[in-house]
Formats: structure tokens, C-alpha cells, sequence
């Protein structure tokens, strides 16, 4: 079972040589209940063996088996990049077999990894769905293909066994892969790149694990090849691939949502790592404008259906708000890495809203349904997908228990598993609290070991209560994040003595003692939030936040025979908690039929009397089956 002292890097998905910040791993940070606690524990025992009876029952698993018996392509099914989700589970797995020590998971992991093996060519090559007789050539469709984009989910798998059991048959499989494209796509093989980035950053960390910087090397060609048109023209252009412009001289995402989010993890990676300032620089900047001007209120991005992809600066429509959950998860991993390598707090202010409004609502509250898309605005309750069949559309309109496209399950499930490794970080010189978990914390400073336990009931409660449970004999800083969304600040309590912080970080350096408490304390009552007027599609609406959660209207909640789009929030009253549950004052307009939709004068509904409507968290939407449901809602 695992082995808890591989190495420094045990547990870790991310593991820079250099950064402010050092990251903790799984076995560092133990949630215990609460919000996450609570999730994590539903991935274990409900998501990961739900996405094992899918990958299982598409055949998914099965395509391997039919490579190995030479009844390929017939046999068969999925996507092309069918083989990349095999590769999550597996990732998911190894998480949380290194967190839970499960032997009955371990024993099903050996077993996939056992029909995988015998599949794996003489050269390191590994696809199920080319390279065959009957099937196309290798690399013979870098755009459409996802060859690499596969290779790229088995090797951070890999790094995930690796990091947690240590070496074994699955982690030499990802080697001996990893090798083969070194080879294939070095300085002398194909210059081209993958139609789906996701190769660079799982090469960037492979380095990382195996100390061999040949795949950082890889990695930064990749990279440095991205945007000089080396893919072919589509439809939707050569920007869908971020083929159009190299990543140094492009300043905000555009194109396919998750390829965007990939490319820039990779790329932060291979900055930090061979200490290139100006690609680190051009990083940033993508992630500045993009979170200023093409991110939805929930984190989400992907503003376009058609493509999957970015709209334009200020191009948020809710109700085509397509948000992909994979986008989610993309941008968690972006962010990570630059709180890494910086130590900004705005980036675990991302992080934190992203995991709660877009990664938290995917998975129904049972652990075996999911949210592909994540729209802001349902006009119609749509209709409950059969339990037993893949969805073949990826906006469902309520949770589906798996598509024909599945990428989603599997990523959700493998960073639930991993989620530990993004709540704090260590220096030298003390430990950094980011996210707000019941649980605990070891970390290390240059004089010894120091751990804390957490307590809160947040997001629910504002009180974050930290108890030093080791120390050393000298002055260490405890930093505790203030998310950005706390514009008054908050208090924060030393010693009985309080002060407010503002949104940044709050510092505490002393020497302290075991049984020493630090708490902060933030007003998460519910808050009315603008949009930027430059917003067209919500101009003259408002959203109802409560602490970092985004809260919602459901029909199920309004009297009988209304609907959520003829609500009307009347914003000259403040929301509030009545009996546990957000309210704000509403009206419902009424409407006269019409034949023509225009005038020549500012049509104005009749409003109904003033109501309070209950609003719930956005993640916990479409629980109560189906409904109509929005964010943004017009001022009365």
C-alpha cells in the first residue's frame, strides 16, 4: 500500500522545483467533514466506482481487450479519445487509494492497468483507436486525433501512482510513453502540436517526478510551437486550437475553453521551471484579462456553445453559458500554479469560486449524475436523462449519469480526490491557509515540523478557527487568506485581541505554542452583486452572492404557476436570512401577448406585490428535479 516516504513530493499533483510558495500534499492535508470533507467522501464512495461501471459499460476499458485480441477497429467504441478518460479514472483512483489506503481500489487499478499493459507498443506508442490495420495512421490527424492529449491524462495519472504508491507497471507504461514522444516530437521528429493541449503540462510534471528534463525540454517545445499555424485551418479558425498566436504574445483566452486552460497550466509549468520571466509574464496577463472580462460571476468560462469556447471581452450571456466543468477544473489548475509561483492571494480567490459555483455543482448530491455544462439562466425545467443510456448532448438539462463525450465525471472525481493538495502551501518560514476546510494541516519550516487543526462550518458560517497543534521553539507566520469577495474585510482574533483585515492575507508571526488560536471571522450574509455595465446580456440585473457561494432562483420555490423569468428583484431592500434560508425581495412581472416584440415606447410589465423569494447555492440547483432556475435577475 502506499508508501508515505517516497519523496518530498509525496501527494502532491503539483510539485515546482521553485516558487513563493511550496504546495502540501494529500497525506499534509486531511479534511475532515464539512463542505469538502463531505464531497470527498462521496467521490469515495459513490463518483470514482460510478465512473468505473461507465468506462466499463461503454466499453471504454473494453477497447484495450480488443487491441490485445486483434478485433480492432470493429470492436471499437467511444470517441476518439475514448482512452483519455480511462486515464482520469485511473488518476482519480490513485489519489484516493494514496488518501484512503483502499486495498479493494488498488486491487481494481492493478486490473485495468493489467488489460492496458499488453496494448503498449515495442516503441512506448499507445492508442486504441489508431495505429492499426483498418484504422487511421499515427499522428495522422493531429487536430481531431488526441493522441497526445490521451498520452498527457496517462502520465498524470502516472505522476498521481507514482507520487503516492511509488514506481510500478502503470508508471513504467507512462514512462516508456513519455520516451516514445520525446522521440516522435523532438527537435528532429514531427513539429507539430496536439489539436487539444493537455500533453505539455503532464510532460512539465513528469520532469518533475522522474528529475529526467528531456520532458520539461518536450514540454517547452510544445509550447514554443503552439501558435504558428501548424494545424489546419477549421471552421471555427485555428484560434479554437490557440494555434493562431504563439502563447507569448497572446493576452487573453480565446478559443476552446478547456484547450485554453491546459495550454496556460502547461505553460506556467514550463516558466516557472526554466525560469523564463516573459513567458510567465504573458501568462498572467491571460488570466487577468481573462478573469476581467470573459468569466462568468460562478468562475465559470466558455461563453459559446459553438466551439466550447471563449466569447468576446464582456460577452457573458447566463442563459448560453456553457461553462463546461472541465473549464472549471482548467482553470483550478491554472490558478494553482500561479498562487505558486507568486503567492497572490487573487488566485486562491479564483480557485475558491470556481470549486464552489462550478466543480461543486456538477455531481447531483447523489455522486452518480453530473452537470457538463453549467448555464446561469434555464428557461425551460427540461427533462430527467434515463438512468441506464449516455447522453449524447453535453448541454443536458439536468444532470446526466454519463455522455457519449465524458470527459467531465473523471475530472471532477480525480481533483475531489486530490483536493487536499490545493488548500495550503508552506515556506521556510511558516504555513499559508488559502481554502477554508474542517481538518488538518502538517507542514515544515526550517527549524521542524509545525501542523494546525481547522474548525468552521464555512461556507454556511464565517468563523475560521486555527488551533496550533506543533511547533517549534521559534517565530514562524501563519497566513490566513482573505478572499476578495469580504469588500468590508474581516476580524481576525489573537489572543482575544481583535483587528480587521482587509481582502488579501492576513499575517501572524509570533512564536507560538501548542493550543495557540488564530480565527478570522467574515460576513458571509447574502450581498446584492452588479454586473460591469459593459455586460450587455445582464445590464440592469443583479446576482445574490452569499460569501463565496452564488446563490439562485429555482421555480420550485416561487408560488405556484410563476416562473423564474418573470422575477423581479427589488434591490433598494437588501437580502437577507430568514429561518436559515437567503431571501430577497421580488416581484413577478406580468405581460401582455403580443404580436410583434417591438414598440415604439419603453414597454413596462405590471408587477405583482413584493414577495420574499427564497434563493439556494447555485451548486445545489436541479437537486429537486426539474425546474427553471437563474442567477441574474432584472431590478424591479
Amino acid at each position: 500500500m502506499p508508501d508515505t516516504s517516497l519523496s518530498l513530493d509525496h501527494g502532491r499533483p503539483v510539485a515546482p522545483s521553485t516558487g513563493a510558495l511550496r504546495p502540501l500534499g494529500i497525506d499534509d492535508v486531511r479534511l475532515r467533514g464539512g463542505f469538502w470533507g463531505d464531497r470527498q467522501e462521496l467521490n469515495h464512495r459513490a463518483m470514482i466506482e460510478h465512473c468505473e461501471y461507465w468506462v466499463e459499460r461503454a466499453g471504454w476499458v473494453a477497447n484495450f481487450d480488443a487491441a490485445r485480441a486483434g478485433t480492432l477497429p470493429g470492436a471499437h467504441t467511444g470517441r476518439e479519445f475514448a482512452d483519455s478518460d480511462v486515464y482520469k479514472l485511473l488518476e482519480a483512483m490513485a489519489w484516493e487509494i494514496g488518501r484512503t489506503g483502499d486495498e479493494a481500489m488498488d486491487a481494481r487499478f492493478r486490473a485495468i492497468v493489467d488489460r492496458i499493459a499488453p496494448v503498449q507498443e515495442a516503441d512506448g506508442y499507445l492508442n486504441t483507436y489508431f495505429g492499426r490495420p483498418g484504422q487511421g495512421a499515427r499522428y495522422s490527424d493531429l487536430e481531431w486525433g488526441h493522441e497526445l492529449y490521451c498520452y498527457g491524462h496517462l502520465i498524470q495519472a502516472a505522476v498521481a501512482r507514482g507520487r503516492t504508491t511509488g514506481p510500478d507497471l502503470f508508471v513504467e507504461i507512462a514512462r516508456r510513453a513519455a520516451d516514445h514522444v520525446c522521440e516522435a516530437f523532438g527537435p528532429d521528429g514531427i513539429q507539430g502540436v496536439c489539436g487539444h493541449p493537455e500533453i505539455e503540462v503532464a510532460l512539465a510534471e513528469f520532469a518533475r517526478y522522474t528529475g529526467d528534463p528531456k520532458y520539461l525540454e518536450q514540454s517547452r517545445l510544445f509550447i514554443e510551437r503552439r501558435g504558428h499555424r501548424t494545424l489546419a485551418d477549421i471552421e471555427f479558425g485555428r484560434q479554437y486550437f490557440q494555434d493562431d498566436t504563439p502563447v507569448r504574445d497572446t493576452d487573453v483566452m480565446a478559443g476552446h475553453a478547456v484547450r485554453a486552460l491546459y495550454l496556460a497550466a502547461g505553460g506556467v509549468d514550463v516558466a516557472v521551471e526554466t525560469d523564463d520571466g516573459e513567458l510567465l509574464t504573458a501568462l498572467k496577463t491571460q488570466v487577468a484579462n481573462t478573469t476581467a472580462r470573459r468569466t462568468y460571476v460562478t468562475g465559470g468560462m466558455g461563453a459559446h456553445h459553438e466551439g466550447e469556447s471563449f466569447g468576446l471581452d464582456f460577452e457573458l450571456p447566463p442563459d448560453r453559458s456553457y461553462s463546461e466543468s472541465c473549464a472549471g477544473v482548467g482553470s483550478v489548475m491554472v490558478n494553482f500554479r500561479l498562487l505558486l509561483a507568486t503567492g497572490e492571494s487573487r488566485y486562491a480567490d479564483a480557485i475558491e469560486r470556481t470549486l464552489y459555483n462550478v466543480v461543486a455543482g456538477s455531481p447531483g448530491e447523489d455522486g452518480t449524475s453530473f452537470f457538463y455544462t453549467n448555464t446561469l439562466h434555464q428557461r425551460v425545467p427540461g427533462a430527467t436523462p434515463p438512468a441506464d443510456e449516455q447522453s449524447p448532448r453535453a448541454a443536458s438539462s439536468l444532470r446526466a449519469p454519463w455522455f457519449e463525450v465524458s470527459c467531465c465525471p473523471t475530472n471532477v472525481a480525480r481533483t475531489f480526490a486530490s483536493l487536499g493538495a490545493y488548500v495550503a502551501t508552506s515556506s521556510p518560514d511558516g504555513l499559508q491557509l488559502h481554502q477554508f476546510v474542517t481538518g488538518t494541516i502538517r507542514g515544515a519550516v526550517a527549524e521542524g515540523p509545525i501542523a494546525m487543526t481547522v474548525e468552521t462550518a464555512y461556507p454556511d458560517e464565517g468563523t475560521i478557527t486555527v488551533t496550533v497543534s506543533e511547533t517549534v521553539d521559534s517565530e514562524w507566520e501563519l497566513a490566513i487568506r482573505v478572499p476578495g469577495w469580504a469588500h468590508a474585510g474581516g476580524t481576525l482574533v489573537v489572543d482575544g485581541q481583535e483587528r480587521t483585515v482587509v481582502p488579501g492575507t492576513a499575517r501572524v508571526r509570533r512564536r507560538f505554542a501548542v493550543g495557540d488560536t488564530v480565527t478570522l471571522q467574515l460576513d458571509v450574509s447574502p450581498r446584492l452583486t452588479y454586473p460591469d455595465p459593459r455586460v450587455d446580456a445582464v445590464r440592469g440585473s443583479v446576482a445574490v452572492e452569499a460569501g463565496p457561494l452564488v446563490l439562485c432562483a429555482e421555480s420550485v420555490d416561487l408560488p405556484e404557476g410563476a416562473d423564474v423569468n418573470s422575477l423581479r428583484i427589488v434591490d433598494a431592500e437588501a437580502p437577507r436570512v430568514r429561518d436559515g434560508q437567503p431571501v430577497a425581495t421580488a416581484r413577478l412581472a406580468g405581460f401582455e401577448s403580443t404580436d410583434w416584440p417591438y414598440a415604439d415606447a419603453l414597454g413596462r410589465p405590471a408587477l405583482s406585490e413584493p414577495f420574499e423569494l427564497p434563493l439556494i447555492p447555485y451548486h445545489r440547483r436541479a437537486n429537486r428535479g426539474p425546474a427553471t432556475m437563474r442567477v441574474w435577475m432584472p431590478c424591479a
